[in-house]
């Protein structure tokens, strides 16, 4: 049972103390509580586990400061949308807002190598009119000699050149707690140029004590990518995993399914799982074409696989894009072969914006029918 305070009431008032009260009072119930950043408002929320079938829901709603109450219908109860809930929900972090009705574009380095390639994806970015990107340092490999990324190395002057070029958010890789202490250090040392949402990979999906310490510290958001050979049930019980433990500032990744039924694709392409996540979650949704494609190759009309792919992701109703470009893709010490060029960012932003179209054209008509 989640009870929904009102805007006014938050627990610090006599109004919100006296519904702490109500329910640490029952026996066997144990009420935890929270605050979700909606649009406009905040809300402070009271998760109520335990014995609750024996709760009057009617008594609870009478009381002062109590906007409503919303039984669990899913077993992941924080990120869940559980029935008659309709509340619109995100976060804004480092200034830019990410909720199930924004749209934004981390294009970037799969994994960085040096200051001239990512001041030149930067720069690329910033003339662009983008925020984001994503940048590897931390780099978990199939191949225990391939490149693992330089660390925390390099992450001083990828900070500074994301804050020369107005880049207010990267995406980053951990793979260990200690990655996000470094992270966290390093940006306080540089005095916050930018800021990292912090990505969990597809291998480390259901990696509990690495979602548990992630979850943990709420300063940096959470971009959590689904597992390549596990349910998406079992992928969002893993988002679970992270908002149980505090931080609910969450993005949900879809990266393709890891199966030769997906062949010649790298992944088996998932995006169709965007509007499932969308009503079964509050979270905001990313798709990850780069690495369900895996290629570079295109059809008889000219247009690349990934950028068919993304749009499919787009049209459906994605709120976030994790895409692999590099200056010279050849080079590159991961995925080089799937990244795009920089010459084609244009191309493909541009291609996003059509996509994006069509989505809102197909929301405007759906709800003239409801």
């Amino acid at each position: 049972m989640i009870v929904i305070l009102r805007p006014n009431s938050p627990i610090s008032t006599a109004e919100g103390k006296a519904v702490m009260d109500y329910l640490s009072a029952k026996p066997g119930i144990t009420p935890h509580s929270h605050s979700i950043t909606g649009t406009g408002r905040t809300l402070t929320e009271i998760y109520v586990v335990g014995d609750v079938a024996g709760l009057d829901q009617a008594e609870i709603e009478s009381l002062p400061g109590v906007e409503k109450v919303v039984r669990v219908s899913r077993e992941y109860r924080v990120i869940g949308r559980h029935t008659g809930d309709v509340r619109a929900s995100g976060f804004t972090y480092n200034d830019v807002r990410f909720d199930q009705q924004s749209l934004h574009v981390f294009a970037g380095l799969c994994a960085v190598d040096d200051p001239a390639n990512v001041e030149t994806m930067m720069r690329a970015l910033r003339d662009n009119g983008q925020v984001c990107t994503r940048m590897g340092a931390y780099k978990p490999r199939t191949n225990p000699y391939s490149f693992q990324g330089h660390g925390a190395r390099c992450l001083p002057w990828v900070f500074e050149l994301a804050g020369k070029y107005g880049i207010r958010v990267i995406a980053m890789e951990v793979t260990h707690d200690s990655h996000v202490r470094e992270i966290l250090q390093v940006l306080e040392e540089t005095g916050h140029p930018t800021g990292v949402m912090l990505q969990i990979g597809t291998r480390n999906t259901q990696n509990f004590e690495l979602l548990k310490e992630v979850g943990r510290q709420q300063e940096l958001p959470v971009l959590l990518k689904r597992g390549f050979g596990i349910t998406l049930d079992e992928s969002l019980n893993a988002a679970e995993y992270l908002a149980s433990e505090g931080n609910r500032n969450i993005i949900f990744c879809l990266r393709g399914m890891k199966t030769n039924m997906g062949d010649p694709h790298r992944n088996l392409v998932d995006f169709c799982h965007v509007p499932v996540v969308r009503h079964l979650t509050h979270l905001p949704v990313c798709i990850d074409p780069s690495h369900s494609v895996g290629s570079r190759n295109a059809g008889p009309d000219g247009i690349l696989d990934v950028m068919h792919a993304t749009a499919q992701g787009v049209v459906a109703g994605a709120n976030m894009i994790l895409a692999d470009f590099h200056p010279k893709p050849e080079e590159a010490l991961v995925d080089g072969p799937q990244a795009l060029h920089m010459d084609e960012l244009t191309w493909f932003l541009e291609d996003i914006g059509i996509a994006r179209q069509a989505y809102e054209a197909r929301l405007a008509r759906a709800q003239r029918q409801n």
